[in-house]
C-alpha cells in the first residue's frame, strides 16, 4: 500500500465514536503518523481494530494493555499529547 493511501486509511479509522478519542487521536495522525517507523505503523493499525473504550483507557493508563506489542504506540500517543499541554 502506497504512504499516501495509508495515511488515508488510518486517519479515516482514526474517527472513532468517541469525542475524547479523536482528540487524542487526530492530532497524532495528523503530527506523527506520517514519521513513524513502520512497524509503529502496523502497531497503530492494530491498536485501531479494538474497541474504542478499551483504547482510551490504554492511552489514558486507566487499564494495562492486553496486548504488550501496543505499548510502544501508545506510548508515542500520549507522549504527543503531553507535549501539546505545555
Amino acid at each position: 500500500m502506497t504512504e499516501d493511501k495509508d495515511y488515508s486509511r488510518m486517519r479515516w479509522a482514526s474517527r472513532r465514536g468517541l469525542l475524547e478519542l479523536d482528540l487524542l487521536l487526530g492530532p497524532f495522525m495528523e503530527s506523527c503518523f506520517r514519521e513513524l517507523e513502520p512497524q509503529l505503523r502496523q502497531d497503530y493499525q492494530q491498536l485501531m481494530s479494538h474497541e474504542d473504550q478499551d483504547i482510551l483507557n490504554w492511552i489514558m493508563g486507566r487499564e494495562a494493555l492486553s496486548d504488550e506489542s501496543l505499548i510502544a504506540i501508545t506510548d508515542q500517543i500520549r507522549a504527543h499529547n503531553r507535549s501539546k499541554l505545555r
